[in-house]
C-alpha cells in the first residue's frame, strides 16, 4: 500500500497517481509527499535529536530549514514531546521514541498515515496512549490510516476491520468507529 514494494498483481494508486510503473526517484517523491509510515520500531536516526529526526523528511523534499523547523516543533508539541525535541533517541523511552516516529511521519502532512504493528513495542500503558494520539490526529487532521496489528483494543477503535485468515482479507463487524 505504501510502494515501498511494486505490485505483482493489481495496482496501487497514491494520491490520484498509479505508481506501478513510475521511476524510482517519483515514486520515492510521491511516498515522500503523500505517505507517512510507522513501523513498530521507530527507526530513529540515533545521531539526531528528535526535533531533526521529524524535520527530516521536510529537508529531504527540499522545505527551507525555519519552516522545517516550525513544523516539526509544532507536531512534537502536539505529540506531548515539547520539552523532549533536543533529546537523541537513546535519552527518550520507548513511548517517547515512537511517538517522535510518529510526528516524523505526520510532518509532511500525508493523505494517509499506514502503522505496521505500531504498539507493539510498547508496554501497555504507552500503547494505550499512543492509541489516543492516532485517533485524535486521524479526527483533528483529517488524515486516513491503516493499521496492521494484533492489538484488538486499538482495532475496535477503528471504522472498518479486516482479518487476514488464509491469505484472504476478511470484514469484520469489529470497530467503533474513530480511528
Amino acid at each position: 500500500m505504501g510502494a515501498l514494494d511494486r505490485p505483482t498483481r493489481g495496482y496501487v494508486v497514491i494520491a490520484g497517481t498509479p505508481v506501478a510503473t513510475l521511476p524510482d526517484d517519483a515514486l520515492a517523491r510521491i511516498r515522500n509527499r503523500s505517505v507517512g509510515f510507522v513501523f513498530q520500531f521507530h527507526h530513529l536516526l540515533r545521531e539526531f535529536s528528535a526535533l531533526e529526526n521529524v524535520m527530516m523528511p521536510l529537508r529531504i523534499a527540499g522545505v527551507p530549514t525555519p519552516r522545517a523547523r516550525s513544523r516539526a516543533e509544532e507536531l512534537l508539541a502536539r505529540v506531548g514531546l515539547s520539552g523532549r525535541m533536543h533529546h537523541r533517541p537513546s535519552e527518550l523511552s520507548g513511548g517517547e521514541q515512537q511517538r517522535t516516529a510518529v510526528a516524523r511521519a505526520m510532518v509532511v502532512d500525508p493523505a494517509v498515515l499506514l502503522a505496521d504493528e505500531p504498539s507493539g513495542n510498547l508496554d501497555h500503558s504507552n500503547a494505550e496512549r499512543l492509541h489516543e494520539l492516532f485517533v485524535e490526529l486521524v479526527r483533528d487532521l483529517e488524515v486516513g490510516m491503516v493499521v496492521v496489528t494484533h492489538n484488538r483494543s486499538l482495532a475496535a477503535r477503528a471504522h472498518r476491520v479486516l482479518l487476514l485468515e488464509d491469505g484472504r482479507l476478511v470484514p469484520t463487524d469489529v470497530g467503533e468507529g474513530v480511528a
